[in-house]
C-alpha cells in the first residue's frame, strides 16, 4: 500500500518506518525542511531505541518531502502532527488545521478515492466538527463518500514506540465509512492483537481515557509513597503487594516524581479543559495534575534537609529527558527542579546520555558535564531524575544522593540516600 505521513516526530516516524518495514511504500510530508534532509539522509530527526536501524533497512521503501500534492500518489494519509497545548490547556489544533486544509487542497484534483486517518490526539469530537469541514471545504468534496475519514490514535511509549509500533495491545479504529474500515483491515492485517472497530468520536475518548487513567496511577502511586516515607514504608514494597492483586495491573504504580514528556500533561490538561467546557468539574483530574506538579519539588526538600542552604552549593543533576532512551524534554520533571535550584542560589551541573542540547537551549546559564560520573565527582549532593540505565553503574560511595527514580546502586552505596516515596 501508498502510505503518506504528514509530521515526522515520534509518531509520525516510527508509524511510517514501521508500515514501511511491512511492506508498503511511505512518503514523509513535512514543513521541517531540516527533519526532510535529516529523513533522507537515512537518519532519523528524533532519538528513539531502534529507530536508526530500522530507517538504514527501509531506504529504498521511504522518502521525505516538503510537497503535500506528492500525496495524491497514495492511497491513505495519516496525521501525526503536534497537538501541544495552550497557556490554558486546551488543545491547540493550529497544526492539525493546517495538514487538513492541504490535504484538502490535493484532494480536490484527485478522482480516486483517499482515506485520511487522524493519529494526532485531538479532542472527541475534533475529527467530525474541525477536520472534515476543513477538508470538504478545500477539496470541494463529501466526507464518507468522495473520501475517507477515521482516527487511529496511538499507544506508543516514548523509549520504547518502535517495540510497541509492532507489539501494540490493541488497535483502535474509529470510522463511518466501510471503504476506510476496509483499507485500514488491510493495513493492519500482520497484526494478531485485540481490534476494536468503533465509531470516531470514541475512538478519539478512547486515547484521553487511557493516557488519563495511567497518570492517575502515577500520581496515585505518589500519594501512597509520600506517606509511607513519612512512615518509614517502602512505597515499592506496598505497591508490589497491591500490584498481585489480579483486579489491579501492576504497571505504572513506580512512585518517585511524577511523569512528563508530550502526552500525560497535554492531554490531561485537554481533557481538563473540554470538562469545564461541558460544564463538568473533573476533580479527580485535576487532582492528578496538582500532584504531579507538587512531586519533583519533593526532592529539594529532602536536599534541603541535608543542605540547608544550597546558595553556592554545586548541585548535580543526573538526568534531563523526561524518561530514559529518549531525548524529549517536553514536560520533563528536570525542568521544574532546575528553575527551584536557581532560585534558591545552587550552582548545577548536570547530565543527560541524549538530552543536554535541548535542555542547553532552555537553561543555557547552567553548567553540562561530559559524563555522568564527572557529575558525581564535582558536586556537592546529586539529584537522580532520570533513570537511565548507565546511572545503576556509577559509583556513588560517600556522596548525599536524593533519588527520585530508584537506582538500585545508588541506594546501596550513597553515604546519604533519600529515596523520594522510600
Amino acid at each position: 500500500m501508498n502510505i503518506s505521513v504528514i509530521g515526522s516526530g515520534y509518531v509520525g516516524m516510527v508509524t511510517g518506518i514501521g508500515f514501511a518495514e511491512l511492506g508498503n511504500e511511505v512518503i514523509f510530508v513535512d514543513i521541517d525542511e531540516k527533519k526532510v534532509d535529516t529523513i533522507n539522509s537515512g537518519k532519523a530527526p528524533i532519538f528513539e531505541k531502534e529507530l536508526d536501524e530500522l530507517i538504514q533497512r527501509n531506504r529504498n521503501k521511504y522518502k521525505a518531502t516538503k510537497e503535500y500534492n506528492i500525496i495524491a500518489d497514495t492511497d491513505i494519509t495519516f496525521i501525526c502532527v503536534g497537538t501541544p497545548s495552550r497557556e490554558d490547556g486546551s488543545i491547540d489544533l493550529t497544526f492539525v488545521k493546517s495538514a487538513a486544509a492541504e490535504i484538502g487542497k490535493v484532494l480536490a484534483s484527485k478522482d480516486m478515492f483517499h482515506a485520511v486517518v487522524v493519529k494526532s490526539t485531538v479532542i472527541p469530537g475534533t475529527t467530525e466538527k474541525v477536520i472534515k469541514p476543513i477538508i470538504e471545504r478545500e477539496s470541494g468534496k463529501e466526507a464518507f463518500k468522495d473520501f475517507g475519514l477515521a482516527v487511529n490514535p496511538e499507544f506508543l511509549r516514548e523509549g520504547n514506540a518502535v517495540h510497541d509500533f509492532f507489539n501494540p495491545d490493541r488497535i483502535v479504529i474509529g470510522v463511518r465509512d466501510k471503504k476506510t474500515k476496509e483499507v485500514l483491515e488491510t493495513l493492519y492485517k500482520p497484526f494478531s492483537c485485540s481490534k476494536l472497530i468503533t465509531d470516531i468520536k470514541t475512538a478519539e475518548m478512547i486515547k484521553y481515557a487511557s493516557n488519563a487513567f495511567l497518570a492517575t496511577k502515577i500520581s496515585f502511586a505518589n500519594e501512597i509513597g509520600n506517606i509511607c516515607k513519612k512512615l518509614g514504608i517502602d512505597a515499592y514494597e506496598v505497591f508490589k503487594g497491591v500490584g498481585l492483586d489480579h483486579r489491579i495491573n501492576p504497571a505504572f504504580f513506580r512512585a518517585g516524581i511524577g511523569f512528563g514528556g508530550s502526552c500525560f500533561p497535554k492531554d490531561i490538561k485537554a481533557l481538563i479543559a473540554k470538562a469545564e467546557e461541558l460544564g463538568v468539574n473533573p476533580k479527580i483530574l485535576k487532582a492528578v495534575i496538582e500532584v504531579n506538579e507538587e512531586q519533583p519539588l519533593k526532592m529539594i526538600e529532602l536536599l534541603k534537609e541535608h543542605i540547608p542552604d544550597l546558595k553556592g552549593k554545586r548541585i548535580g543533576i543526573l538526568g534531563l529527558a523526561f524518561k530514559p532512551d529518549t531525548d524529549d524534554i517536553r514536560e520533563s520533571r528536570a525542568i521544574p527542579i532546575v528553575q527551584k535550584l536557581i532560585e534558591e542560589g545552587a550552582n548545577i551541573i548536570a547530565y543527560d546520555p541524549e538530552a543536554m542540547d535541548a535542555f542547553a537551549r532552555m537553561f543555557p546559564q547552567i553548567e553540562y558535564a561530559s559524563s555522568a560520573e564527572k557529575v558525581i565527582t564535582k558536586s556537592d549532593a546529586v539529584l537522580i531524575v532520570t533513570e537511565w540505565g548507565e546511572f545503576n553503574e556509577l559509583n556513588y560511595k560517600g556522596k548525599i544522593v536524593i533519588d527520585g527514580r530508584r537506582v538500585e546502586k545508588a541506594m546501596k552505596e550513597a553515604g546519604i540516600y533519600e529515596g523520594v516515596c522510600w
